[in-house]
């Protein structure tokens, strides 16, 4: 997952933007968090993507 890869590279408290279009995302994401203690700022859709804010935990 590129998100776990981005996560790795960044220092705590860093925020990750993530642009999907993989529905499952929507679950995905905030289990990555959830499980990781990471913080999901952000969700949201426009018509053809899927956007996240994901703060690193620290």
């Amino acid at each position: 997952m590129m998100l776990h890869a981005a996560i790795r590279k960044a220092s705590s408290g860093d925020v990750i933007c993530l642009t999907a279009t993989d529905p499952s995302t929507q679950r995905d994401v905030a289990k990555f968090c959830d499980f990781l203690g990471h913080e999901l700022l952000e969700h949201h859709q426009d018509e053809t993507r899927l956007l996240y804010r994901v703060k690193k935990a620290g």
